[in-house]
């Protein structure tokens, strides 16, 4: 899962655990508000009346007290007006068959559902009545009683829910919308650090990232930026020392070379030499068993000259030093076509100027190419042979070498080998910055590999 999606979800959770906190609170809130209307309007009757009983107690002095319960004309308009809606307060002691005085109760709040109905009191409980005394200075006054109405405070709690719902959820909706928009935001420069590891991957390492406004993003692209900058100094390391062993190798295969011409060479000229005089001896003397063995070490010793003179071509230094690449790979072709009449079909398709293609990159690709050659011509059944060389000239400079077999064989195995032969290659062509691929060809195997020209 996205991580924008991820946070967004997370977003919308915490929202909803807010909404239900506040729809909870707003419950709360609202049955406990009409205890609270209850208790001003006790309040403000009782302080009404403490009005009307001493302004009737000075002018009427001659009355008792008590002649002056209940507080006259005290059930008037303005009276209604001090009763919050949904409350009932009667004076006490009362006259007989007097009815409380309620606030006004009808079309007051929505009409709740039952369940609401139901659970409200259970959990919150009921309303008590508020008792306000007319006078504390007078207790004989009398007191005002002020109950709420049940029906009404539930409907009121109702509807006091839903608007603070309609704004909570308005509210929550713009949050996770606007939140989700910020962490979307916030998120994308990660695209564009994804997007360079994938190039790193790709091999290449310098990916620069632009300048983040968050500092752990910016962090992150920094480290990304260092980890490529010494991965590209780690292969550039690893190709020069490539390179040098190369070079280190290429010195012990001439001095090797020397070695065997020097020793093996005139050794094995003096045992033919040698050979030949008994045979002659032996000749004469008819000693025909002696000669017979004679012209067998002769044959052996030609056979042996014969591969080393194979070796030492592979030894000695490259074509390419000495005739160029191009007339260096033609005298390889040459030189397999020439060795017998039943070896397969060896074509050979140069495209580009080759003539200024020296130094390592020849090098590489002469034996590049008589690797490919060598392998497909002893371990390979195939009666077609095609080398390709072609330069690409233009901003990639580069040469492209592509050997093609119709032997078939497996080019996965091929791939995972582990000879000397194609491990040569392989660290030859990555020391030159290139690249090589074997893949399955229409009835063989296709090698082709890729040495980067540019200084």
């Amino acid at each position: 899962m996205r991580l924008v999606l991820q946070l967004v979800a997370r977003l919308l959770l915490i929202v909803a655990l807010c909404l239900g906190a506040a729809t909870i609170w707003a419950t709360f809130d609202a049955y406990r508000s009409v205890d609270r209307a209850t208790a001003t309007s006790a309040q403000r009757v009782a302080q009404a009346l403490q009005g009307l009983y001493w302004h009737e107690l000075l002018l009427r002095s001659s009355r008792m007290r008590e002649h002056l319960m209940p507080v006259p004309e005290w059930r008037t308009l303005e009276t209604m007006k001090l009763i919050s809606p949904g409350v009932c307060v009667e004076f006490q002691p009362a006259t007989a068959f007097e009815k409380p005085l309620c606030g006004q109760s009808q079309g007051i709040g929505r009409v709740p559902p039952r369940w609401f109905a139901s659970i409200v009191p259970t959990f919150l409980g009921s309303h008590a009545e508020v008792v306000r005394p007319v006078s504390p200075r007078a207790a004989a006054a009398g007191t005002v009683v002020a109950t709420p109405d049940q029906a009404a405070a539930i409907s009121l709690a109702w509807e006091y829910i839903l608007n603070v719902i309609d704004v909570a959820l308005l509210m929550a909706a713009a949050i996770a919308l606007l939140a989700s928009l910020a962490i979307a935001h916030t998120l994308a420069p990660a695209r564009a650090i994804v997007l360079a590891l994938q190039r790193m991957a790709r091999g290449q390492y310098r990916t620069k990232l632009p300048r983040f406004r968050s500092m752990e993003l910016g962090m992150i692209g920094g480290a990304v930026d260092a980890l490529g900058s010494r991965l590209e100094e780690s292969v550039e390391q690893r190709a020069a020392l490539t390179r040098r062993l190369i070079e280190i190798r290429d010195d012990e295969r001439r001095a090797l070379a020397r070695e065997l011409h020097d020793e093996f060479g005139q050794n094995l000229s003096a045992i033919l030499a040698f050979a030949n005089t008994i045979e002659t001896a032996s000749t004469k003397d008819r000693d025909h068993g002696i000669a017979q063995d004679a012209r067998m070490i002769s044959q052996a010793t030609h056979h042996l000259m014969a591969s080393l003179r194979d070796a030492l071509k592979r030894l000695r230094n490259p074509l390419p030093e000495e005739l160029g690449l191009e007339a260096s790979l033609v005298n390889l072709v040459d030189s397999w076509r020439s060795q017998s009449a039943t070896q397969p079909t060896i074509q050979l398709d140069l495209k580009g100027d080759l003539t200024d293609i020296s130094g390592p990159a020849a090098t590489t690709a002469y034996r590049v190419a008589q690797e490919c050659l060598t392998n497909a011509l002893r371990h390979g059944a195939a009666r077609e042979i095609s080398l390709h060389v072609e330069r690409c000239a233009g901003e990639d400079d580069a040469l492209l070498i592509r050997v093609e077999d119709d032997g078939g064989g497996d080019a996965a195995r091929v791939a995972r080998s582990a000879g000397f032969g194609l491990t040569g290659i392989r660290e030859r062509v990555a020391a030159a910055g290139g690249s090589l691929s074997i893949l399955p060809a229409s009835r063989g195997l296709s090698v082709a590999a890729t040495i980067p020209l540019a200084a």
